[in-house]
């Protein structure tokens, strides 16, 4: 209809403005679906609902109440409407499209591509493992965003997850903990803490496997899970901290866990009879 019949029919009640040229009918109270789809239409033609909103609307994380919606809007110009973080990315292909419960939105793997880039690690790790529950992720179709990707912020994050939980991988983070235990187990060793919080060096941080009272942490290293640059560079800034925090830090590789276990369970034994410091950060 026209700006003239718009704003008469606005004067008389029947429509109430949510954006530019967006209106609600017959009532101005809107759903919170509503108001996704009023972001949507307000950016224009193209415009898909992306990044923590989308990652909300596909059901992989909890609506924060977050006031701003995020968009994508690749040919939008001019003044963003109040209420919507625009991203003008011209990297959208037809293939990041869809619909949900009927508002344009970038896909699963499109949207946590996005995500990875917004929100932490642990966040980006919650919201793949729901849409794994959900049996909505396509890792082949992640794997091939993430390759013509590269360069994009983000990647690296999802690029680390994938490689946590893609079933190619021989070996998941709880395999390994359960052949880490049974080594413990079969080597009569003191049964290790696994992957509880510290505080350390002010920050919260997740070691592998603890054993508190020697002040002794085993991380389990995989080139798969971490040789990316950004693991590589946060391993090392955890090791750090927990060493100045006073714990004795000791790394193996997942393959000694396979392959070595007794030379292993040996080196744990004697750096568990070491004498221990007195860590601050427990």
């Amino acid at each position: 209809m026209s700006e003239r019949v718009a704003q008469e029919r606005t004067e008389a009640g029947s429509l109430h403005r949510v954006h530019q040229g967006v209106y609600a009918v017959g009532h101005p109270q809107v759903t919170r679906r509503g108001r996704l789809m009023a972001a949507v239409l307000g950016c224009g033609p193209g415009a898909v609902l992306s990044h923590r909103s989308a990652v909300m609307l596909w059901g992989l994380r909890k609506d924060d109440g977050r006031a701003d919606i995020d968009v994508t809007a690749p040919n939008r110009r001019g003044r963003i409407p109040t209420g919507i973080s625009a991203h003008r990315d011209g990297s959208l292909t037809p293939e990041d499209r869809t619909t949900v419960h009927g508002i344009p939105c970038t896909t699963v793997a499109r949207a946590l591509l996005d995500f990875a880039g917004v929100a932490p690690l642990w966040e980006l790790r919650k919201a793949v493992s729901e849409a794994e529950v959900l049996q909505i992720l396509d890792h082949d179709a992640v794997r091939r965003l993430i390759k013509r990707s590269r360069g994009r912020r983000g990647v690296a994050r999802l690029r680390l997850v994938m490689d946590e939980i893609h079933p190619k991988t021989k070996w998941t983070r709880s395999d390994m903990e359960v052949a880490f235990l049974e080594m413990c187990r079969r080597a009569g060793l003191p049964v290790p803490e696994v992957n509880v919080s510290l505080r350390a060096g002010g920050r919260k941080t997740v070691p592998d496997f603890l054993w508190r009272d020697a002040g002794l942490v085993v991380e389990a290293d995989s080139r798969e899970f971490h040789d990316t640059g950004s693991a590589f560079e946060s391993d090392r800034e955890r090791e750090q901290r927990l060493q100045l925090a006073g714990w004795r830090v000791s790394r193996c590789t997942w393959r000694q866990i396979e392959r070595e276990p007794r030379r292993l369970a040996e080196t744990i034994r004697g750096l568990l009879a070491q004498p221990a410091a007195a860590p601050m950060g427990r």
